[in-house]
């Protein structure tokens, strides 16, 4: 089983990017699973047509712990790709990081994984703040790589930064490897050249790379992944691409 974790600023595309990658991978016939670790809880909404799912920790709020089932937690999506969202607490209460350390928890002790037996795991996390919570994917073996999504702008290649600095400060520990940068342009001036400095001073290399069009808002718009939304498109090709990428970091191939 492949793990790994996707990590970007607030906004940047990662859960987009997450759809189309758990897409690409489960057209090509493996059994994929998407965790979003984002207290927004909209990481899968584009393999559900665009609705919204209820989360881990909703849902042991109402039920009470140890009194939900995997059935409760876990919706299929489409192309068979199954869906878990850790929830987050109310806004302005408790701490975010709650959510995920508590759906990671769960699916653990109720055997999400031996009885899903999925060939890759995506878990979708917000990395706008390193803390205990968000970097959990990143550590006590749940991902294998982090891979990470930014643009040319400032503050996400910032945000960025920070995310390498984090995985790179738990390598000795035997954590999570840093698999890469993916570009996700919004068309500023020497974005390339940003992401790959960004990428030289973490001793990694930008995986894959997706121009700024209107493809991607138009399949947001319609709740849906780029492949079936838009999938005569140069940019369905790219994300296809980023998906081969992933997977050749591992050795695989679609």
């Amino acid at each position: 089983m492949i793990k790994i974790a996707i990590y970007g600023k607030g906004g940047i595309g990662k859960s987009t990017i997450s759809c189309n990658i758990s897409a690409a991978l489960a057209r090509a016939g493996k059994r994929v699973m998407q965790i979003g670790c984002d207290p927004k809880a909209d990481s899968t909404s584009l393999l559900h047509g665009g609705e919204r799912m209820p989360t881990v920790l909703e849902l042991t709020r109402e039920k009470g712990v140890g009194k939900i089932t995997l059935d409760d937690i876990v919706r299929e999506g489409a192309f068979g790709v199954k869906c878990v969202e850790a929830g987050g607490p109310v806004p302005g209460l408790g701490c975010a990081g709650r959510g995920i350390i508590n759906a990671l928890e769960t699916l653990e002790k109720l055997g999400a994984y031996e009885k899903y037996q999925p060939d890759i795991v995506i878990y979708d996390v917000l990395g706008d703040v390193v803390c205990g919570g968000f970097s959990m994917p990143m550590r006590k073996g749940y991902a294998d790589k982090v891979f990470v999504v930014t643009s040319g702008e400032k503050m996400s290649v910032y945000a960025a930064a920070n995310i390498c600095m984090a995985v790179n400060n738990f390598k000795g520990r035997g954590y999570a490897d840093l698999g890469g940068i993916i570009l996700n342009k919004r068309g500023v001036d020497k974005e390339d050249e940003a992401a790959a400095q960004l990428a030289e001073d973490f001793k990694t290399s930008v995986i894959a790379s997706i121009d700024r069009n209107t493809n991607i808002p138009f399949a947001e718009k319609h709740g849906m992944t780029v492949f079936e939304a838009c999938y005569d498109t140069i940019t369905r090709c790219q994300l296809e691409d980023t998906a081969k990428a992933v997977l050749a970091c591992f050795g695989g191939a679609l």
